[in-house]
């Protein structure tokens, strides 16, 4: 019988206890132990959890530990290079969050050692994962939308503002993470505009533009000041075009098999027919997204096989953050991802 997998969490804030309920209902896992500054915190996983081996507020003690086989790291985003890079050091597979590290040189560095020690190193794009978006990328590759021409995403909501980073690195990373995976290709370029108003500290609200190959154009708005939360996200093929909502309840996903056609008729070349067919709404298997996440992740390292959101993915969100950084000061100037 294969030996479980021991996992340790280090983080138990908003999205930690979480990662915690989904890996202890995995049969093949055993949560050895969890790591957290708030002793409260620390008491309400005993608590829920009383199997758990080791309770601290240190991480180095999970790194350390021999009765662990892999680290998640559900941090502040600061931290994640150094606890990451610690954990891939002592021999664990990390499972961090998003995003994978602050600047894209550390993202390298953390490739670089997960390569050289034979370790996964993942990164919880949980949107990726999740059976919506699973879904429309199996439309993609059936070629059900035809050839891919834009891709629309907004994600808006009033508040949560925060002081250590703008709403970009806050809530892109969820559309990044989505349209790259989409797409299929890495971007080229990424403009930024964005302004800090209310709170002068840093960007609430922003709006980005991405080109990939092929000609596919991607746009991406966020904002924490919005009257309305939304979380929604156009896809347009030559053939349909795809809406998603996130945050409807059953009709997620809506098909809509309309579509624009230029005449070649010489005495009128601009002469537009338009086509305005079938809506269909497909059924989208059930189940959370982030519990998908903990499997694939288990099922990676039982199988050694890279994951889908490995570290080369997570880089990839990275460079587009940190490319926004760079246009955003110089007010939108196109920047180049390398």
């Amino acid at each position: 019988m294969k030996r479980k997998l021991r996992v340790g969490v280090i983080g138990l804030g908003y999205w930690g206890p979480n990662l915690v309920r989904n890996f202890y209902k995995l049969p093949e896992v055993e949560v050895t132990a969890v790591a957290d500054l708030s002793k409260e915190s620390l008491e309400k996983i005993a608590q829920d959890y009383p199997s758990i081996k080791i309770l601290t507020k240190k991480p180095s003690d999970i790194f350390k530990s021999k009765e662990i086989d892999a680290v998640v790291i559900a941090t502040p985003v600061h931290t994640h290079f150094k606890l990451t890079h610690e954990a891939l050091a002592a021999g664990k597979h990390v499972l961090v969050e998003k995003p994978m590290t602050r600047t894209v040189s550390e993202a390298e560095r953390l490739i670089e050692t997960a390569s050289k020690k034979n370790l996964i190193l993942m990164v919880d794009h949980t949107f990726v994962y999740s059976p919506p978006v699973k879904k429309i990328k199996e439309l993609i590759e059936k070629g059900s939308l035809g050839r891919l021409h834009y891709i629309d995403s907004t994600r808006i909501n009033l508040g949560l503002f925060q002081s250590d980073i703008n709403v970009i690195w806050d809530l892109a990373p969820h559309d990044f993470s989505i349209i790259n995976y989409l797409v299929g290709r890495k971007p080229q370029s990424l403009a930024a505009y964005g302004i800090k108003h209310p709170v002068d500290t840093k960007e609430a609200v922003a709006y980005l533009t991405i080109k990939y190959p092929n000609n596919i154009l991607a746009h991406v708005n966020v904002s924490w000041f919005s009257p309305v939360k939304l979380r929604t996200m156009l896809i347009g093929g030559n053939k349909r075009m795809v809406v998603y909502d996130h945050i409807h309840p059953s009709e997620k996903i809506k098909i809509y098999d309309h579509g624009v056609k230029i005449s070649n008729n010489k005495a009128d070349p601009f002469n537009p027919v338009y086509r305005a067919g079938d809506i269909s709404i497909p059924k989208i298997e059930s189940g959370e997204a982030l519990a998908e996440v903990c499997r694939h992740f288990v099922e990676s390292i039982f199988n050694k096989k890279i994951p889908l959101t490995s570290g080369v993915e997570g880089l990839g969100v990275v460079k587009l953050l940190e490319a926004s950084d760079r246009s955003l000061e110089s007010n939108g100037v196109e920047v180049e991802i390398i």
